[in-house]
């Protein structure tokens, strides 16, 4: 059998800089992007189709989510807000102001309830979408920029990594202070909880690092030969995706490192990439403005149990 040709969604005019897929749900699963355009975007999965463009924001959107039933979609934009809009709709449900631009927005995990937002103002917040209103839960003011924010174990902590500043930082929401901070030798550019919430996975520099996320210890790292900007990791198939500055989009095994595929057509750096809930694809956003869906080798292509 032979490879499946890439499906290249169109429809962005300048770079990606998020993308993120949703569980799997009832009706599919969904993807949605973030792109200097300021203009996110809703896809379906599989195919890529367009589903509709979340319109509102005045400034460049660094982040995209879904939450977990793929019902409500959040970002966070330049224009110095975090959003969280009617996914199936389009329509913006809410709108929370920040101070500075904002470059990352998570939903928790249970119940979809909270939202954590971080940005350049260098704090951390988390939002009860049940309670818009009331004022977030503040994290201690970083040392730098926010550039990632993850819920984890059972929605109690948020992970986040920094804008050209080393290290993970690990925050307990029941003290809101900074419990452990997981060194690195350079920034992190990507943090990825996988699906099940079992895994974390991070890019810095060269280096792509697997945690279990339960307890936050690291099971493996691979250094790989080109700097790497965002990776993902499939543990069904003991697999992951990287790419970044090459333009190319990479898979490696997850044992040995070795790369067992090397995707090229984009046109510019990969800033985003992340596995499909199905782990029978992945897709990669780029500084050409355009996502691409790679189907591995049909010999890779096991079903997920």
């Amino acid at each position: 059998m032979s490879k499946r040709v890439p499906i290249v969604c169109h429809g962005h005019t300048r770079p990606i800089v998020e993308i993120n897929y949703s569980q799997n749900t009832p009706e599919g699963y969904f993807l949605a992007s973030a792109s200097k355009d300021g203009k996110p975007m809703l896809r379906h999965g599989e195919n890529g189709d367009w589903y509709g463009t979340f319109e509102g924001h005045k400034g460049a959107v660094w982040a995209c989510v879904l939450d977990t039933p793929a019902l409500k979609c959040a970002t966070g934009s330049a224009d110095f807000t975090a959003r969280v809009w009617d996914a199936c709709g389009g329509s913006q449900l809410q709108e929370f102001q920040h101070n500075h631009i904002v470059r990352c927005v998570n939903f928790s995990f249970h119940g979809s309830n909270k939202l954590v937002t971080g940005g350049m103002e260098r704090i951390v917040r988390v939002y009860d979408l049940e309670k818009p209103e009331a004022d977030p839960l503040r994290l201690p003011v970083a040392q730098a920029g926010i550039r990632s924010v993850n819920f984890i174990q059972n929605d109690n902590l948020v992970i986040c990594s920094y804008v050209d500043k080393p290290g993970v930082g690990v925050y307990d929401l029941r003290s809101l202070q900074l419990s452990q901070t997981i060194d690195t030798t350079t920034s992190v550019t990507s943090i990825e909880v996988s699906f099940d919430q079992q895994h974390v996975t991070t890019a810095e520099g060269a280096y792509v690092r697997f945690f279990d996320a339960a307890t936050l210890q690291q099971l493996k790292q691979h250094k790989l030969t080109t700097p790497t900007e965002s990776a993902s990791y499939c543990a069904a198939k003991r697999k992951f995706v990287a790419g970044g500055e090459d333009m190319w989009v990479h898979l490696y095994d997850y044992d040995t490192g070795q790369e067992l595929e090397c995707n090229k057509g984009h046109h510019g750096p990969v800033h985003t990439i992340r596995w499909a809930p199905t782990y029978d694809a992945y897709a990669s956003g780029s500084e050409d403005g355009t996502i691409r869906i790679w189907f591995p080798d049909s010999t890779e292509a096991a079903a997920a149990p």
